[in-house]
């Protein structure tokens, strides 16, 4: 390499793309995004994204440009083969623990307009389009990535890739990285439409009282045709169908047969459909997500089928991972090796909701009528029984990687987003807090047990520390406005927890001195320690 010109390039502008280049740009991290597409795809692909999802474009101040391009959702509802329900995810009302609502529903074309349009507010961020990678190299220091555009061939220098690239990733083939197979792979159809007015259901059984299937995923787990109802933003509609052995994809394209799927739930309602296309729906985990300074993210590392429509989620949170070990990295502050723990931390996350999305789908696409009949007996007696409050909840702890030795409750969590005072000003905590480790401390005493060391160690890492107050608000302490902060100090026992930048628990500490600790543990882990 003749000299490193970016920090990081990204292979891919797709929404995990765009998404990743505002999370580096607000690291300050000289990021170049290349995509071989010279306009942004204008159908709709994705169309879920979850609390974290939102939480992590408020973390890089995009919350409030896309907040209105989203239709806040209310969960999914199962129904079975007798027209009855069987399993209800249901978020309507739920306590906004993490700062936003559970489920999100978008138009991914607005979206990825609005990431793309963030990143005018970087400098050093730069988007090339309409410019394809044909080979990379490696090298001690660096990659080079070889390109090609309209106006010729060029190499670009960088010090770490991310391929954002997509489930054909050029990258990660040319790697020469094999997927595993989870032996799920479905046809279906997918219809997306304009639908001016509500969307019409036959008169479903079991139906919890409130619940509004016209914010609701419905899952059809009909033998006869499985298929899958999902709201959109403002007018927009999807419909998923399960192909049927022996059908034919251009067949089912035609548009006779799509207008035939969907006209019992438009009754005559005015709708235009704008796009119909089979897709695959598979279970596929890449089996390495690093080589060397290339990493996978995204459908490029792993892609999962949608009965959870987490899909696009996970490369979001790929990313996010990424951001702030790259920063990390950049600034001194950890050594290298810390980006060696992406895929130890992702990969269970990922595989936890792949299995899950796929048990799902078995039992959605069952098309024997006597074992659907037995299913929807069996899901119809769980009803009732602790279950996950929304897909989200699927995603488990942190277990392996940057999170502290002492396993106790909360560690590799999701730490919650409050509302909070500061500074005379109503927020949420993020927005208090945010930006880098955060040590949230019960008391004062807990920060003055801190030694000189402690503390050195802390400003090395660019620490911040606050003290959570009911009562008085004064400098350096956050007003706990409903208590919540307190509540979830008090039942994990702890004096203090240290969140990470991407708002994962690292550890909790049961005492003043236990903090001080927890601080050494997270430098020597960092290897900021010599």
């Amino acid at each position: 390499m003749s000299g490193v010109e970016y920090d990081v390039a990204i292979v891919g502008c797709g929404p995990v793309g765009a998404i990743a280049a505002n999370l580096f740009g607000h690291a300050g991290l000289r990021t170049l995004v290349i995509e071989r597409e010279a306009a942004p795809y204008p159908l709709p692909r994705a169309v879920h994204i979850d609390h974290e999802m939102m939480r992590i474009f408020q973390s890089v101040g995009l919350a409030d440009a896309v907040l209105p391009l989203m239709r806040e959702a209310h969960g999914h509802i199962h129904i079975g083969a007798d027209g009855g329900v069987i399993r209800y995810l249901g978020s309507a009302g739920l306590p906004k623990r993490f700062g936003w609502a559970n489920d999100y529903f978008f138009f991914q074309p607005e979206l990825e307009a609005a990431m793309q349009a963030g990143l005018a507010r970087y400098p050093h961020v730069e988007l090339r389009r309409g410019v394809a990678v044909t080979a990379l190299a490696q090298t001690p220091t660096g990659v080079t990535l070889t390109t090609q555009a309209a106006n010729g061939e060029q190499r670009v220098d960088a010090r770490y890739v991310v391929a954002c690239d997509g489930a054909n990733s050029f990258v990660r083939k040319a790697l020469g990285i094999p997927l595993a197979d989870m032996q799920f792979h479905e046809p279906w159809l997918v219809v997306d439409a304009e639908v001016d007015g509500p969307m019409s259901f036959p008169a479903f059984t079991g139906v919890p009282q409130g619940a509004d299937l016209q914010y609701l995923s419905v899952m059809l787990c009909d033998p006869n045709r499985p298929a899958t109802l999902v709201p959109g933003r403002r007018n927009h509609r999807r419909w998923e169908f399960m192909l049927l052995p022996g059908e034919d994809d251009a067949v089912m394209m035609q548009s006779e047969r799509v207008a035939a799927l969907v006209a019992p739930y438009v009754q005559g309602t005015p709708h235009r459909i704008i796009r119909a296309a089979t897709y695959r729906f598979h279970g596929l985990v890449a089996e390495r997500w690093q080589e060397g300074r290339v990493f996978l993210a995204g459908d490029a590392a792993h892609q999962t089928p949608p009965f959870f429509g987490q899909g696009m989620c996970h490369g979001v949170r790929d990313v996010a991972n990424l951001a702030w070990k790259f920063a990390a990295v950049a600034q001194g502050k950890a050594s290298p090796a810390l980006l060696d723990t992406y895929q130890a931390e992702r990969e269970p996350h990922v595989r936890a909701v792949i299995d899950a999305a796929i048990a799902a789908g078995r039992y959605i696409c069952e098309r024997d009528p006597q074992v659907a009949r037995q299913r929807d007996e069996t899901l119809r007696a769980a009803m009732g029984k602790p279950a996950p409050a929304s897909a989200s909840d699927l995603i488990p702890p942190i277990r392996v990687g940057i999170v502290s030795a002492a396993d106790l409750p909360g560690r590799g969590a999701r730490f919650i987003q409050p509302q909070v005072a500061f500074n005379g000003r109503r927020m949420l905590l993020d927005d208090a807090t945010g930006g880098s480790f955060v040590l949230l401390a019960s008391s004062r005493a807990v920060l003055a047990a801190l030694t000189a060391g402690q503390w050195e160690l802390w400003n090395r890492l660019g620490g911040k520390s606050f003290v959570i107050d009911r009562a008085a608000i004064d400098a350096g302490s956050i007003h706990d406005v409903d208590g919540d902060l307190g509540a979830w100090l008090a039942a994990s026992g702890s004096a203090a927890v240290l969140v990470r930048p991407d708002f994962y628990v690292y550890g909790v500490a049961g005492s003043a001195a236990k903090a001080g600790e927890m601080i050494a543990e997270l430098a020597a882990a960092l290897r900021v320690v010599s």
